[in-house]
């Protein structure tokens, strides 16, 4: 007799009461293309057959008692005419009975999931410790190196079931759902893939912070921001728990973003709609943005758009135009000489003092591409600027009292008053 069936027939005896499940995972890592009832079915089937020999007669009746309680047709069918017993099935002493509610289970999935929209999908499974303990007691006992874990069975029957009753595909690497079976508190968890939109966002107003401002900001004139502008429409429509705006750079409350806008991704965190007309949603958060913000380009994007964002934020090109009011009057020939000077600059630049308090101070080095000077009155000037993404532009223009060097107002020899400031375009990030 091979050691399998040895050792199966061990347990039989010790434990009749063993499901067909059971005993197939703990060979779980012998043969392939079966499953672990087959393969518990066709273990017993053998032991059926060692157990009852009809010529010469020979019967292990304590075998094929055990293999009847175990629920093996043939042994409980063969008991009942060689006895005159009917053998009860028991509850399986190891799952104890979990796995023949496989079916019963994904179906009672399938009917708490009806709310949410996917087409693929994954399945965990939290088991009860006392289950896992009984199993690891079996392993221990009779020496099971081959078996498999009864979770792993489980989370792959139980959505194998599911898949077939749902018509939704498995996916370990995307699922757009992933359910956590919870069999020891009898519940079931819906944990929906975000959803990940891209746009485009102008801002047309200053006084308006890209993200909820913690505290009061006299610069701030609407108790709204963009975020939330964008936001609030998209998680109503795709019903989603919350969401979180992750833009290409941001620009300072008192800024405008103009032209092409500024890149975003939205990300919604457990939305139910997976499904829905952008159109539709971008027409809402314009029209109850009331003229703060409009965002155009809606598309579904996905983590690998979100990386890219954010990895280009610091580095795309940025294009601004600044209105500025110098305490002094300009000298021509200086302000013609700003294209020539600022021409693939390379621009030294110490954290901005005025957001020391919450960055570190630290030293970057940012490309001026091109700068084109305009002059509107003796000291007041359109400057447009091209430069590298995560660049202060604000103290490239007033040197910020040294720590910007060089800058605009240290070569022409003026400081700054006021500067009003747009961003009018910024270098595409998505990638379809």
């Amino acid at each position: 007799m091979s050691e399998v069936l040895q050792k199966a027939e061990k347990i039989l005896r010790e434990n009749p009461s063993v499901c067909d499940w059971c005993l197939g995972r703990f060979f779980g890592l012998r043969g392939s293309e079966l499953t672990n009832a087959e393969r518990g079915k066709a273990i017993k089937t053998l032991l059926f057959m060692e157990a009852y020999q009809a010529v010469p007669r020979n019967v292990d009746e304590e075998l094929l008692k055990g293999l009847a309680r175990s629920g093996f047709t043939p042994a409980r069918e063969l008991v009942k005419k060689l006895f005159g017993e009917e053998v009860g099935k028991s509850t399986c002493n190891v799952c104890g009975g979990l796995t023949e509610k496989y079916e019963e289970i994904a179906k009672r999935v399938l009917e708490e999931a009806k709310n949410y929209e996917f087409t693929t999908f994954e399945i965990g499974i939290r088991i009860p410790p006392s289950i896992l303990r009984r199993e690891e007691d079996f392993w221990v006992r009779y020496g099971l190196s081959s078996a498999e874990n009864l979770k792993n069975e489980a989370s792959r029957e139980i959505g194998k079931a599911f898949s077939k009753l749902s018509g939704k595909e498995y996916s370990r690497n995307n699922p757009e759902l992933t359910i956590i079976i919870d069999l020891e508190n009898d519940g079931i968890e819906f944990l929906p893939a975000p959803l990940f939109i891209y746009g485009r966002y102008r801002k047309l107003v200053r006084g308006l912070p890209q993200s909820p401002w913690p505290q009061p900001d006299e610069r701030i004139k609407f108790p709204t921001s963009i975020e939330e502008l964008i936001a609030k429409p998209a998680i109503e429509m795709f019903k989603a728990e919350n969401a979180k705006l992750h833009a290409a750079g941001r620009e300072d409350i008192d800024v405008r973003t103009l032209g092409s806008g500024r890149p975003f991704v939205l990300e919604l965190k457990r939305p139910r709609i997976r499904n829905a007309d952008l159109k539709i949603l971008q027409e809402k958060i314009n029209k109850d943005a009331n003229g703060l913000i409009e965002v155009f380009d809606l598309k579904f994007a996905d983590r690998k758009t979100l990386k890219r964002l954010k990895s280009l934020s610091s580095i795309a090109k940025k294009k601004y135009v600044a209105r500025v009011v110098f305490e002094g009057p300009l000298d021509d020939a200086k302000l013609q000489e700003l294209p020539k000077i600022f021409h693939h600059a390379t621009i030294n630049q110490w954290t901005p003092t005025r957001v020391l308090h919450r960055r570190a101070d630290k030293l970057r080095r940012k490309i001026v591409y091109s700068v084109d000077a305009r002059k509107i009155s003796d000291n007041e000037a359109e400057l447009v600027i091209e430069a590298q993404g995560g660049f202060y532009i604000k103290e490239f223009i007033h040197g910020d009292n040294g720590r910007t060097t060089p800058s605009i107002a240290e070569y022409l020899g003026v400081g700054v008053k006021s500067i009003e400031l747009d961003v009018v375009e910024i270098e595409e990030a998505f990638s379809s």
